[in-house]
């Protein structure tokens, strides 16, 4: 009876985590891109990430994807929930753009979710209508703010912005993908099946960046929680999340990522937050709990 409790307890504390540990990864991107160029730094954290997971999975004797098909689901999710979403939002910050905007681009990812599985069943709301409205106005507002304005790293062009929204798509239909075709595995081997697909393509891409790795503590410290606290923490809770049927969770909480990496970042890099900047990102936030929240509340 306690066991069960306690489980309940973590999966309602599971999403909250998520969000929490899903809010650093824009920070992370800010302090190591500075010191490698995005695809070589995704392809080290993919093949340490491979490197920590398989003896875990050895010594804990799990199980591996039984099927052919199954590994190739799991390789398309791999493609896109980490190089595709992965190399969007690194590639955005090296070339540019502030944390908090690309968390804020990448924040819309429930609004197209809820508005795809919504309009398969033929059941658009107005009031999601309104709300994904309200969550591209606001959006807009901040992007047209920020270009060619803000300083190094807090600046928004079409090249960076393109970035972030092959970040965007590639969450939002890997989170479709793995709810219509992955079945139910272990976390571990179905994580390590992905990140071996993200390293095979990501890597032919590094091998042809010409910047080399400055490496430093800054770098390391980045390295280090890219692997540990984002791949093995955050990409493993999103993969048992959207397993036992929490995405809507995951999803309602979602919004409070752009907020967060926000403050982190004018924390620590003295990313600006003006006005404009709050009334954008509060108009996103509501309009994504407008289109997420349940139709009955």
């Amino acid at each position: 009876m306690v066991s069960s409790a306690s489980d309940n307890g973590w999966l309602r504390a599971m999403p909250w985590v998520f969000v929490l540990i899903w809010s650093t990864g824009f920070i992370v991107a800010r302090y190591g891109m500075p010191h490698a160029p995005p695809m070589t730094f995704l392809a080290w954290r993919y093949a340490l990430s491979i490197a920590c997971f398989l003896p875990w999975i050895w010594l804990a004797k799990v199980a591996w994807p039984q099927s052919r098909q199954q590994w190739l689901h799991l390789g398309v999710l791999g493609v896109l929930m980490h190089a595709g979403y992965l190399g969007g939002v690194w590639a955005a910050v090296k070339a540019g753009m502030g944390s908090g905007l690309s968390a804020l681009v990448v924040g819309l990812q429930p609004v197209l979710t809820a508005i795809w599985l919504s309009s398969t069943g033929g059941q658009v709301t107005r009031r999601q209508w309104a709300g994904l409205a309200l969550g591209f106005t606001g959006l807009v507002l901040v992007v047209s703010r920020k270009f060619g304005a803000g300083g190094p790293g807090d600046t928004a062009t079409w090249f960076n912005l393109s970035f972030a929204v092959i970040a965007l798509f590639s969450i939002t239909v890997g989170t479709l993908y793995q709810k219509r075709f992955v079945r139910p595995c272990d976390v571990r081997s179905a994580n390590t099946v992905q990140l071996l697909a993200a390293f095979a393509v990501t890597l032919p891409l590094a091998l042809l960046e010409t910047e080399g790795m400055a490496w430093n503590g800054q770098l390391v410290g980045a390295l280090a929680w890219s692997v540990l606290g984002l791949t093995l923490g955050g990409s493993s809770l999103l993969y048992l999340l959207i397993q036992r049927g929490a995405a809507a969770s995951v999803s309602s909480l979602m919004y409070l990522v752009p907020p967060t990496t926000a403050l982190i970042a004018w924390v620590l890099f003295a990313e600006p937050i003006t006005a404009v900047t709050l009334a954008g990102t509060a108009l996103t936030a509501v309009g994504v709990s407008l289109v997420v929240r349940p139709a009955n509340t």
